[in-house]
């Protein structure tokens, strides 16, 4: 976000407030604190996470932020984006009032009283408070040829974090719609729209398919792999023969061989930390330096 335009609309508008804010659609809005706004994108009522009939009160006609007809039927919310600009006095002065959480109660309470003004965020935006959400914002990135989000903005590159890691290395590997970080080794395997993590080691027949692998913070030597296939361990990274669609896999993890994370049972929910993982709207998240055995199937 350019917090030029930003401050400068909420001078304009002489607010007391201003709340950055983007349309969303119904699966999604409970998820927010949500608003309604007058002609002049004055917030007139604010609801923090509504459910059921609450959120169903919440609809607008988000035509009036400028959206052609199509969108704003498919997204009749007004969401705040938990971005917010005060007048000085007045944050002191709801500072002082009863109840200090800003969605429940500072804002709602502002509307009433103050002029909450209501700023569109046009570009780019995710929330990520949920894994769904998370491994929907990482995964989105590998779509060909326009991604909602570029890393490659000649205008306002993103870079990563110097950690002064060796190149990747891909061997004889099929990778296709995918982003892979700095210092992995691939042997042999088909990663298919997924994003692979720095240092993640993927041996040979693997199936990387629309996963997450977060990578891991350090490198294990040939020795001390070999020691750890020859103790009957599993060495750090993904073992050969495995599988793993529709998954997060968190940092440190170590995967063995003829491995199937695929949530062969279509379960939606479930806490297994005992075993090494979860499962959270469908998708299987293997927590962080969680041992995956050799032949488990998930």
């Amino acid at each position: 976000m350019n917090y030029a335009d930003f401050i400068e609309r909420h001078r304009e508008s002489r607010a007391d407030i201003t709340l950055s804010v983007v349309p969303v659609d119904e699966p999604r809005a409970s998820d927010f604190g949500l608003m309604k706004i007058d002609n002049n994108s004055r917030v007139t009522t604010f609801s923090e996470k509504p459910k059921g009939d609450a959120l169903k009160a919440m609809r607008v006609d988000t035509t009036r932020l400028g959206l052609p007809a199509d969108r704003a039927r498919e997204q009749p919310y007004i969401a705040s984006m938990g971005i917010y600009v005060f007048e000085r006095q007045v944050l002191l002065d709801l500072m002082k009032a009863p109840g200090t959480d800003f969605g429940r109660e500072v804002i709602p309470a502002a509307a009433s009283s103050y002029n909450v003004q209501a700023y569109l965020f046009k570009d780019y935006w995710e929330d990520i408070g949920t894994i769904e959400s998370f491994y929907n914002a990482n995964l989105a990135l590998t779509h060909q040829p326009d991604p909602p989000f570029s890393f490659y903005d000649e205008k306002a590159p993103i870079y990563t974090h110097a950690r002064h890691l060796p190149p990747t290395k891909l061997l004889d590997c099929h990778v296709n719609e995918s982003m892979i970080g700095e210092g992995c080794i691939l042997k042999e395997c088909k990663v298919t729209r997924s994003v692979i993590g720095i240092r993640s080691r993927i041996e040979t027949d693997c199936v990387i398919d629309n996963a997450l692998l977060m990578g891991a913070d350090y490198y294990e030597s040939p020795m001390e792999r070999a020691k750890a296939l020859d103790c009957g361990k599993v060495p750090l990274g993904i073992g050969s023969n495995s599988t793993i669609q529709r998954a997060i896999v968190d940092k440190n993890a170590r995967i063995g061989r003829n491995v199937r994370i695929v949530n062969k049972d279509r379960v939606e929910e479930a806490s297994r930390e005992d075993l090494g993982f979860v499962i959270r709207s469908g998708i299987v998240v293997v927590i962080k330096n969680a041992t995956i055995p050799d032949g488990t199937v998930i």
